[in-house]
Order: structure tokens, then sequence, then C-alpha cells
């Protein structure tokens, strides 16, 4: 049996420019690896795929992005072993914070090293890529800036390490049902984009962005206001991740996030649920 850990994301900068003829979107965004972790076990089994989430609502058959990325494996590496997966939910669900694609990626790269595959970090980058759009990110290991339809990556150095407050307001939203939403014309144009370049966490702070925030945010208003608060508490800056509903705001000190934090619990009276972590 493998024991691993699976951390969440969040994107400190997320800009849409356009809707593809194949129905994705071009995008680039700013990736950060987080310290909340799903807990995820593997054992090799004679054969076929299961997957259990005790204490979730998580489908555990083909729904589930574990099964299909332990399914793909297989197939890809023509092997007609099994394997049993074991996911202990720590990662909000449908929050925007990545934790199906990360648990994809654990999978994925756990299975090469369980069966003693040779498969590169590349290799399995294009095998993620065909799961999810954030799955390459989480194989790649590093602070990245995500483009193309998420599946062109490159490092992201001198990232200070920040700490995190994150409001989840306890509802799901569907990163579908927000991308369909988003007020954007379908074009070929070509794109030229420059990354931002940053050098300290001022810098950081000016390139803070997500386009999605106008779709989830006129839908929920009560993320407006979680943001105002996080701000209220002494966040440097404050911002949805993904397509939601999370939000997070940004620490340089632990101490003072940790107040936040406790700040955030107490006036939400468990309205929210309210977690910390740093960057990874």
């Amino acid at each position: 049996m493998i024991r691993k850990l699976s951390p969440a994301k969040v994107n400190l900068h997320l800009h849409v420019f356009r809707k593809r003829e194949d129905g994705y979107h071009d995008i680039a965004t700013l990736m950060q690896k987080i310290s909340l972790y799903d807990e995820m076990t593997f054992s090799p089994i004679e054969s076929g795929v299961a997957v259990r989430c005790p204490g979730s609502s998580l489908p555990e058959n083909e729904d589930n992005i574990v099964y299909r990325a332990a399914k793909t494996f297989f197939s890809c590496a023509s092997c007609t072993s099994g394997i049993d997966i074991t996911i202990k939910k720590k990662i909000p669900v449908a929050a925007g914070l990545g934790g199906g694609s990360s648990n994809a990626a654990t999978t994925l790269m756990t299975m090469n090293e369980m069966f003693e595959f040779q498969y590169s970090r590349n290799d399995l980058i294009k095998i993620g890529a065909k799961l999810g759009a954030d799955v390459p990110f989480f194989i790649y290991g590093k602070t990245a800036w995500a483009l193309g339809i998420g599946d062109r990556l490159q490092a992201a150095d001198n990232m200070p390490l920040l700490w995190f407050v994150l409001i989840n307001p306890c509802f799901a939203v569907s990163t579908k049902m927000v991308y369909e939403n988003i007020n954007l014309r379908l074009t070929k144009e070509s794109i030229n984009y420059n990354i931002p370049f940053f050098q300290t966490v001022d810098d950081l702070l000016k390139v803070l962005r997500n386009d999605l925030e106008q779709v989830t945010l006129d839908l929920y208003p009560v993320l407006r206001h979680l943001k105002d608060l996080l701000l209220v508490y002494g966040a440097l800056g404050a911002l949805m991740s993904g397509s939601g509903p999370t939000v997070l705001g940004i620490f340089l000190e632990e101490k003072a996030a940790l107040k936040a934090k406790k700040a955030l619990e107490k006036t939400g009276r468990g309205a929210w649920s309210v977690l910390m972590a740093h960057s990874i």
C-alpha cells in the first residue's frame, strides 16, 4: 500500500481570452499549490479499478475523475493489473481548489511508481491532459503559469512564501456552468499575451485577477461580501479561486493569517468554512 498527500491549488491570476471552436477556452492563469491536502491510499489488486471516498458524496465509479485516471493509465500502459484507491477528502468539492484534478494527477504519478513504469513527467502530463485542464499542473509540480486550455506550462520562479485564508461558503459551483456563462465572443484571432513579471509581493498583488468572478459573484453576491471581509481582517489582496466559490485572502505572516481566520470564524457563526494554508 502507498499513501500520498494530494494538494489543493489557488489561482492568483486567471485571464480568460476567448471561447474556442472546440468549446474550450484559451486562458492564462497563475497556479499555486497550497498546504491543504486530501489523503489517498493505493493498493494493487488482481484486476479492475475500485475507488472509495468514505464520508464524501463523491461517486465511486466512472463519474469520478480518479476512476477515469486509473482506467486511462491502465489503457495507455496496456496493463492488466488492478488498483484499489481510497480518498479521504479534506479539500472542499467543486470549490475552485482543484481537488479532483489533484487527485487524478496523484493517481497517475503513483501508479507509474507502483507498477514500475518508466513514464516521464512529460508523458504523464500528456495523459493527464486527457482528463482535465488542471491535471497537468499538478503533475508539473511547480508554481506555474498555465496557458492555452491550461496544458502549456511555464514555471513561475521567485514566488515568496505566502499564507492564505480560504473561505468556502459550503455550496458547490459547476466549472462548466461558469465558463458557459462568461461573456466572450467566439473568435479565431491569435493571442499575444505577455506574462506579468513580478519580483516583489507588491508586484504580485498588482496582477491579482480572476475573470470568472464576473459570473460567479453575480450569481452569488455573498462572495463579494466575503472578499470584503478578508480585506477588513487584514488580507493584502483577495480574490476568488478558479470558478469558485472559494475566496482567498493573501497574507505574508502566519500570525496575521491566523488572526483573520479566527475573526472570520467568529463572524460567520458556522455560515461558512474557514481554512488556512501556505504556499508549497
